[in-house]
């Protein structure tokens, strides 16, 4: 078979998730032709640059406006209508996309995001057009906006049993909506040795790990973070990743810290530092809280973006694997009532009950079902 990854880095979650998905496809199926394709790397330089850095801008500068953006376009009735408009508009730019696509002929187009989605759909759409693959919308949120439903989908992969509930309410068909979780690597259901790691980074057995992120980009109030952990009076050791954003890092780095601090970049071994953190602050992205709950790691959240993260966090909450402070300065009192006490450890067991390890291997299985040899 010929499979398609299609994806757009819009965020870090999207290309992560596609990732997973050709790591897991590879290791079921070695003789499989795989590519994963990043589809604003076909468009105009500027238009790349647009849709790319767009949301991160307005999300971190504007999340007023982004939210208004985000609600107002989540309108299935709305979205349908729009179809042909959506099509048109993905088609412009995408030109090279789509006579690569011609050219691969995949059987089957994964898609991590919605721009491949209305492209792909119009290719589909075509009256005489001689190819038409299996088409995959795998939602990377816990709560799927309109955008993912496209009429050109064959099957959609999503998170929980709430997120299948919501597309179907919105006319999916059942049969077509598959729970297998949010793409994860595989690394995330290998064994770790958790006081290896504490050797290796030079952390004590005895404190309590915190493990701030801040995202691939680098996103999220981190230095305010670190700032309100100074007030912390329990002895707590800190593990921070500043992700891309080389700047914070140096900034973080070059300051004096109440409590032992360890600064780091791009990391690659994000299942060894959750596998040694007792809580993970973060903002509740759909990669990086699949990540956790695989971990059993309980989530404490942070100033949610309106729109999907507000989504993610209100269903981590619902199911009792985070706490939420909506304030940083709120963040040392919560952590102080929260840390050693029996909550955390019930959080950390409704993590694990909700975490999909295995995910990405899942919907590649799935895919393969409905539509291989």
């Amino acid at each position: 078979m010929r499979i398609l990854i299609a994806t757009v880095t819009a965020g870090a979650g999207h290309v992560q998730a596609a990732a997973a998905l050709e790591e897991a496809w590879r290791k079921l199926h070695l003789r499989d032709t795989v590519e994963t394709w990043d589809v604003l790397e076909f468009t105009p330089q500027l238009y790349r640059k647009v849709y790319a850095e767009g949301y991160v801008k307005l999300a971190e500068h504007a999340p007023e406006l982004w939210a208004l953006l985000f609600n107002r376009t989540d309108d299935p009735t709305l979205a349908h209508k729009l179809t042909r408009v959506r099509r048109t508009l993905a088609k412009l730019p995408t030109t090279k996309f789509r006579q690569q696509f011609r050219k691969f002929k995949p059987d089957a187009v994964l898609c991590t995001h919605y721009l491949p989605l209305e492209i792909v759909g119009r290719l589909k759409a075509k009256a005489h057009s001689a190819h038409s693959p299996f088409t995959v919308s795998i939602v990377t949120d816990f709560e799927a906006h309109a955008l993912w439903m496209e009429p050109g989908v064959d099957l959609y992969c999503v998170a929980t049993e709430e997120t299948k509930g919501r597309l179907v309410a919105r006319g999916a068909a059942a049969e077509n909506v598959a729970v297998t979780g949010i793409p994860i690597a595989l690394k995330f259901s290998c064994p770790v040795d958790p006081p290896a790691v504490r050797q290796r980074m030079g952390l004590r057995d005895e404190w309590p790990t915190l493990l701030v992120l801040s995202g691939g980009s680098g996103m999220g109030p981190v230095a305010q973070i670190l700032s309100e952990l100074r007030k912390l009076t329990k002895p707590v050791q800190i593990v921070v990743v500043c992700g891309h954003n080389e700047e914070l890092r140096r900034e973080l780095t070059g300051q004096d810290w109440r409590h032992p601090t360890h600064i780091l970049g791009f990391v690659t071994n994000m299942h060894e530092l959750m596998a040694v953190a007792d809580l993970v602050i973060t903002k509740p992205g759909g990669l990086t809280s699949s990540e956790a709950l695989a971990m059993g790691k309980p989530i404490f959240v942070l100033n949610p973006i309106p729109g999907q993260e507000a989504a993610n966090s209100d269903f981590l909450l619902e199911h009792g694997a985070a706490a939420k402070a909506n304030r940083v300065e709120d963040l040392p009192f919560r952590l102080e009532k929260l840390l050693g006490a029996p909550k955390l450890a019930e959080m950390a067991r409704a993590a694990k009950s909700l975490g999909k390890p295995q995910a990405a291997v899942d919907i590649c299985r799935e895919v393969m079902e409905r539509c291989g040899p």
